[in-house]
């Protein structure tokens, strides 16, 4: 399986991907699902993939094949809005799930991947899509300023609850760690390592990339830290009636205030090929 996320922000772009491919006991393997295409001071992309891996790199083979011909008309240099790249890519990736797909006929394996693409071109504000299997695209909005590809429920939650589009970069960056953190923790499937990278608004390159292992002094400290703060923050919640007071506290009645929840987010339309072709 896999899980990646791309979130957008005021101040750019962060993406975010495990690189586990196979988990069973005996059977790991670990491919790079993060995929960068830079032309510095010019446009610069990165390219998130979940799905299959044959129709993962054939699609990878083929931007990079146009991108590098001065001939071509239509590649990933050639356009001028960046929701132009995404159509194209849309078009590129169902051609290769047509390529892939008539090679592995009869066979029962779904060929369907799935796509983040974000970047910026010179001119434009930075952004961000999700490509289907289908071609059809999706874009960011202020309500949702992340994407999500592969095992995504686990690590949905924190998005959700602080990701804002006036959130700094690197606090997104922080978001994306626990979110796949919290996905590992609960899904053998998704793995170290992880591969990240940021786009500051404006840079027209890949403003800062790393790869964290397990054993990373950042990625442990980020996940020793997340999880002791998580089990104190649970200790300190309200107290049930029943329950004693807490050492050097007093246990008294206190009024009940009405907290006003944040708007809940109305399910989105689920498409039929987003699961399909997952590993």
């Amino acid at each position: 399986m896999t899980y990646c996320v791309g979130i957008e922000v005021d101040e750019g772009l962060v993406f975010a991907a495990d690189t586990r491919t196979s988990a069973s006991f005996d059977d790991v393997r670990v491919y790079r699902k993060m995929h960068i295409f830079e032309y510095p001071g010019d446009r610069v992309f990165v390219i998130l993939s979940a799905g299959n891996l044959a129709t993962t790199q054939l699609t990878m083979s083929r931007l990079k094949r146009d991108a590098e011909d001065p001939s071509c008309t239509r590649s990933l240099r050639t356009f001028k809005h960046l929701f132009e790249v995404a159509e194209y890519v849309g078009e590129v990736l169902v051609a290769s799930q047509s390529a892939v797909n008539d090679q592995a006929q009869q066979s029962g394996v779904s060929v369907q991947s799935t796509l983040v693409l974000g970047g910026q071109i010179a001119g434009e504000r930075p952004g961000l899509y999700m490509v289907y299997p289908l071609g059809n695209c999706i874009a960011t909005s202020p309500e949702t300023p992340y994407l999500q590809i592969g095992e995504s429920k686990y690590g949905k939650p924190i998005l959700d609850r602080i990701l804002r589009p006036g959130t700094t970069l690197e606090d997104a960056a922080r978001c994306a760690l626990v979110s796949l953190d919290s996905t590992i923790r609960s899904n053998l499937s998704v793995g170290m390592p992880l591969d990240m990278a940021l786009i500051r608004a404006g840079d027209l390159k890949v403003t800062q990339q790393m790869r964290l292992e397990g054993d990373t002094p950042l990625y442990a400290e980020i996940h020793d830290t997340w999880s002791r703060k998580l089990e104190n923050a649970v200790r300190t919640l309200p107290r049930f009636p029943w329950e004693p007071a807490r050492e050097g506290e007093e246990h008294e009645e206190r009024p009940s205030r009405q907290v006003v929840a944040p708007p809940r987010r109305i399910a989105s339309r689920q498409d039929p090929g987003d699961d399909a072709g997952q590993q």
